[in-house]
C-alpha cells in the first residue's frame, strides 16, 4: 500500500468525529474536562458543553507599565557577568514585552575548548521547555478538530496498555499533557538514561505500578508524556518533528530551531553541553537519551527563536497561536504544591502552583506566571512569563550550573515591582550595565555580549 493510501486509511475512523467538530469556531476547541476563565475582550463568545470561550477579534490592549526602574540593560550585564571567568560558559536570554522583542542575546562562549562567541542564534538544547511545544503543537490539532483533549488515548493508539486495562481506556490526551498518567513519577527515566530505547520502554508501561486513576493525581513523566508524539502521528500521518517544524518554527519565524541531535548538531552555531571537571569546565558531546523522548525533552532553539516563541505566547501572533487556545494551554489543570519548596524564590514568592498542558502555571508575588524550567546533562533553561504585564522572559546555559536560575526571578521581581531579593549571587552587581555600545534591542540579527546528569525537568 502507497503512503497516500495508509493515510487515507488512518483517517477513516476519524471522518464522523471531524465532521461534528468542522462547524465549530476556533472558540470552540476546548472541549470538556477542561475549564478556565478567559480574559475579557472584544467578543465573538463560542460555548461548547459546560466551557465558554470569548474569541478575540481586535488586537491586544496595551498591558500595564513595567515598574518604574526596569531596565533590561541591567539584566544584559547581569547576564554577563554570569559568563565573566566561565562561572558559565554560554548563555542566551531573550526578553519581550507589549509585543515588543527588547532583548535576544547571547554572552559567553559555545565551548571552553574552542572559544567561539555565543550570539543571538546560538543555538541551545532546551530540555523540558520542550514539553510547552509538544502541548501547543496539540493545541493546534484540537483546533483543526484532527482530535480533542478529552480523546481517548486508545482511539490513537490501540495496543497502549498500563497495568489497570480500564485505567487504559480512561486516559487522555489531556491527562499526558498535564502529567495525569497515573504512573510512579519518572516512570522508567532510568532505563532511558541507560539507552533503553523508546519503544521498549512504552511497552513496559504495562507492567508499572500505578499511584491513581488516570486525570486523578499529578505524576511527572518524560516516556508516558512523549507518547503525544505517537498521537500527533495517527492524527495527521506525519511524524511530529515534521508537524512542529512545520505549524510552529516555520510560521512563528523560529528560523534557527530544530528538534534532536541531528538537528542540533547541524546549526551554524551550536553551545556545546559542559560538566564539572577537576579543573572547571569540561565540554562534552551532547546525551542521545532524551532526544528519543522528542516531545518531553527534544528542542533546540536560539535566543532570536525563544524572543519570537513568547511573542506567541503572549498573543502577539493570533495568526498561529489565536487567544482561545492560549487561555486552553495556560490554564492548570492539576495542583502541583511540591514547586512551592526547594529554592529560595519558590519558597518566597509563590502561593500556588499547578501543571497546565505542558505548562506549570504559579501564583508568583500575587501574579499568574506561565514557567517552565530544563535540566539534561550539560544544559538548563527557563521560561516564563505575566499575562498581565504583557511580559516574557527566556534564559537557557550550557551547564550543570544552578547559578544563572536566580536570573528569572530577578528580572520578574523588577518587572513587578516586588522587594528587591537577592536570588543570585552575592558577586553580581545589579547596578552595572552592559556596554554601551551593544543595543539593548536585538533588531540588528547578530547583536551579543560576550566575556572572556539529570533528568529534563
Amino acid at each position: 500500500m502507497n503512503t497516500n493510501n495508509k493515510k487515507r486509511s488512518r483517517a477513516l475512523p476519524r471522518l464522523g468525529a471531524i465532521a461534528l467538530l468542522l462547524p465549530l469556531t476556533l472558540g470552540s476547541t476546548a472541549q470538556t474536562p477542561l475549564h478556565w476563565n478567559p480574559q475579557p475582550s472584544t467578543p465573538s463568545v463560542a460555548a461548547q458543553g459546560s466551557v465558554t470561550v470569548t474569541t478575540r477579534t481586535a488586537p491586544l490592549p496595551p498591558a500595564p507599565p513595567l515598574a518604574p526602574g526596569f531596565d533590561v540593560r541591567q539584566f544584559e550585564s547581569m547576564a554577563q557577568q554570569l559568563v565573566a571567568g566561565q562561572r558559565v560558559p554560554g548563555l542566551a536570554m531573550a526578553l519581550v514585552h507589549n509585543g515588543q522583542i527588547i532583548s535576544a542575546r547571547g554572552y559567553g562562549i559555545t565551548d571552553v575548548s574552542h572559544a567561539t562567541a555565543v550570539d543571538s542564534h546560538t543555538v541551545f538544547r532546551l530540555a523540558s521547555l520542550s514539553k510547552s511545544f509538544a502541548g501547543t503543537m496539540t493545541g493546534l490539532l484540537v483546533n483543526d478538530g484532527s482530535l480533542r483533549w478529552d480523546s481517548k488515548l486508545v482511539r490513537y493508539l490501540p495496543s497502549f496498555q498500563l497495568s489497570d486495562p480500564s485505567a487504559s481506556q480512561q486516559l487522555t490526551v489531556a491527562d499526558l499533557l498535564s502529567h495525569r498518567v497515573g504512573l510512579t513519577h519518572n516512570a522508567f527515566d532510568r532505563d532511558l538514561e541507560r539507552f533503553t530505547d523508546y519503544r521498549t520502554l512504552t511497552q513496559k508501561l504495562a507492567y508499572a505500578p500505578l499511584k491513581c486513576a488516570p486525570g486523578t493525581c499529578y505524576s511527572y513523566q518524560n516516556i508516558a508524556f512523549s507518547l503525544i508524539g505517537d498521537v500527533v502521528f495517527a492524527a495527521t500521518g506525519d511524524f511530529y518533528a515534521q508537524e512542529v517544524q512545520r505549524r510552529l518554527f516555520k510560521p512563528l519565524g523560529m528560523n534557527d530551531a530544530s528538534l534532536g541531535l541531528e538537528g542540533i548538531q547541524a546549526s551554524p552555531s551550536w553551545a556545546r553541553p559542559h560538566v564539572r571537571g577537576r579543573g572547571g569546565w569540561v565540554s562534552t558531546m551532547p546525551k542521545s537519551t532524551y532526544y528519543q523522548v522528542l516531545p518531553a525533552a527534544g528542542v533546540n532553539a536560539s535566543a532570536s527563536d525563544m524572543a519570537q516563541y513568547l511573542l506567541a505566547h503572549t498573543g502577539h501572533r493570533p495568526d498561529v497561536l489565536p487567544a482561545p487556545l492560549l487561555a486552553t494551554l495556560h490554564q492548570p489543570l492539576v495542583d502541583t504544591p511540591s514547586e512551592m519548596r526547594g529554592s529560595s524564590w519558590r519558597r518566597q514568592r509563590l502561593t500556588s502552583a499547578g501543571y497546565a498542558l505542558g505548562w506549570r502555571v504559579y501564583d508568583y508575588g500575587g501574579h499568574r506566571i506561565v514557567f517552565h524550567g530544563g535540566a539534561v546533562q550539560g544544559y538548563r533553561g527557563m521560561i516564563a512569563m505575566v499575562p498581565d504585564r504583557d511580559f516574557g522572559v527566556a534564559v537557557m546555559w550550557n551547564s550543570e550550573s544552578s547559578l544563572p536560575s536566580g536570573l528569572v526571578p530577578t528580572i520578574l521581581d523588577r518587572a513587578l515591582g516586588l522587594s528587591q531579593q537577592q536570588w543570585l549571587d552575592d558577586d553580581i552587581d545589579e547596578t552595572l550595565y552592559a556596554d554601551a555600545a551593544q543595543p539593548a534591542s536585538p533588531n540588528a540579527p547578530g547583536s551579543q555580549a560576550q566575556t572572556a546528569s539529570s533528568a529534563p525537568r
